[in-house]
């Protein structure tokens, strides 16, 4: 995968096959509905998708939502991905559909991992983003459920001012869990997500410092989600090993597989560089949380969308990026989100709203270094 061109395939493809959910999350980025849209995908074509998927060869598939377990033909989607060889995780919303019977049925069509949200370390905390009573426990029944059936899991966590305080807790429950990956996901305020629910840029920086010394010492893998500076950060911090002769120290930082054999992007990726997002009506966006479309899986090809749309395109060229992020040294292995920077300044090629770094433009030995396996953004 270290040859991967991100201009002909990406190393996620994420699709939500339906935006139903029987959740009401305060930060959803689909602000998600409790009925199934009348225009989602069919089951035909779903699986045309899917064909292009593999076709691509993307090594990691997300099935979204809302919750998938509300589409009835998910089993089906599942084992035909597993069929066309795409290893495929899904992300189910912690509410009663989430039975362990479903689980085994998920795991017996092929499924490769279950991602799972948690966002507090109580009850409290955690019911209150999702605005209903019983989704903690669900989620933590649902973890245990994975670890006894033998399926991989993943606990996902959106880090806003709501929970800011509670990370160190929310870290201790994780050690506790049976998990291969803690996703880290970082505010974009589009959806219900606000902007006053955004954490500052220094407090970026003190979340990158807790998420690095946690990944030394856990079993767990650690990737973050819209905080690509996070790779700038892992960067300075593998430098400073190295000048201090405690380079072998980072390895584990820095590790390119997880237990269940998923992988890390070989090279930073960002939002329509390596990364596609289909909403459940077909459309195509660079990720979930920058909603500019490049068209209609209906009317062209995933593929066709992906490589040569000019959205993607632009996107993927480095020349684009205005502000700070123009010019710095990091461009090509961090760029900044750009839908973060679509949600807070309107343009997505501005500066990362919440980055403290101050590029010195140089030529830079990070672009050589670039060649490990960073954690995802």
């Amino acid at each position: 995968m270290t040859a991967m061109d991100f201009d002909q395939t990406p190393f996620i493809v994420i699709w939500e096959v339906t935006q139903a959910c029987d959740l009401a999350c305060v930060h959803c980025r689909a602000s998600a509905q409790s009925r199934r849209h009348p225009l989602e995908l069919s089951t035909d074509e779903s699986k045309k998708l899917i064909a292009e998927v593999a076709a691509m060869r993307a090594p990691v598939f997300v099935l979204t939502g809302g919750d998938p377990l509300k589409r009835p033909d998910i089993y089906e989607l599942v084992e035909y991905a597993t069929a066309c060889g795409v290893r495929t995780s899904l992300t189910p919303s912690a509410t009663p559909l989430l039975t362990r019977e479903a689980l085994v049925r998920l795991r017996d069509c092929g499924l490769a991992r279950l991602a799972i949200s948690l966002d507090g370390p109580t009850a409290e905390i955690h019911d209150a983003f999702r605005r209903v009573p019983g989704s903690y426990d669900w989620t933590l029944r649902a973890v245990r459920w994975a670890h006894e059936i033998g399926l991989p899991a993943q606990i996902n966590t959106t880090i806003t001012r709501h929970n800011l305080g509670q990370l160190d807790d929310v870290i201790a429950l994780l050690e506790t869990l049976d998990i291969v990956l803690w996703s880290v996901f970082f505010l974009v305020p589009t959806g219900r997500g606000q902007s006053i629910d955004l954490i500052s840029a220094e407090e970026f920086e003190q979340v990158f410092e807790k998420l690095y010394e946690t990944s030394r010492r856990v079993k767990f893998d650690i990737k973050s989600t819209e905080a690509q500076h996070y790779r700038r950060f892992l960067l300075q911090k593998r430098t400073e090993a190295r000048r201090s002769g405690q380079a072998a120290a980072m390895a584990k930082v820095f590790g390119a597989t997880s237990a269940d054999g998923i992988g890390r992007a070989p090279r930073g990726i960002n939002d329509g560089k390596g990364f596609v997002f289909i909403s459940h009506l077909g459309e195509v966006f660079p990720s979930g949380f920058l909603p500019v479309s490049a068209g209609n899986v209906r009317k062209h090809s995933l593929p066709e969308l992906y490589r040569h749309s000019p959205l993607f395109v632009a996107l993927r060229d480095s020349a684009n990026l205005q502000g700070k992020c123009g010019i710095c040294e990091f461009r090509e292995v961090c760029g900044g989100s750009r839908a973060r920077a679509y949600a807070v300044r309107g343009n997505m090629f501005a500066e990362e709203p919440n980055c403290v770094y101050q590029p010195h433009p140089r030529p830079s030995p990070v672009r050589q270094e670039n060649a490990g396996a960073l954690p995802q953004a």
